[in-house]
């Protein structure tokens, strides 16, 4: 009985297992102007604005008939799939520009989450900070 208590503290003091990175929940965007929602969608991660400052529409949309929808509610981060570690992989729609990229992101802390697109080999990101 003691060896069995000592085995439980002992694994209370390490914190036991390790948990796997999750990105899902809500992130502030490195200029603080707006939270992007990530969660699950089918097989992949997906993000959603979910507050901007700036509210508006999605003029900038490739397709006509998304101009008039607004902003928030709008995916950006599309089929993100896990690509070992703390990666997913997929794309990135930018609403300011209307195109979307290649790109990932990278679980660097739990609270921490780095976005990045990519547009041929050129990269091109920022750091988010966890949004309670």
């Amino acid at each position: 009985m003691r060896k069995a208590w000592s085995i439980a503290a002992a694994l209370a003091l390490v914190g036991g297992p390790a948990l796997a990175a999750d990105p899902t929940g809500n992130w502030l965007v490195k200029d603080q102007t707006a939270v992007i929602r990530i969660a699950p969608c089918a097989d992949a991660l997906c993000g959603t604005i979910a507050w901007t400052s700036q509210p508006g529409l999605d003029e900038n949309n490739p397709d006509p008939g998304k101009r008039d929808r607004p902003i928030v509610g709008t995916q950006i981060i599309v089929g993100m799939k896990p690509a070992g570690g703390n990666r997913w992989d997929g794309e990135i729609y930018n609403p300011e520009n209307g195109k979307t990229y290649s790109g990932h992101i990278i679980l660097l802390s739990p609270d921490v989450l780095r976005i990045e697109g990519c547009l041929l080999i050129f990269c091109g990101g920022e750091n988010w900070t966890r949004s309670r």
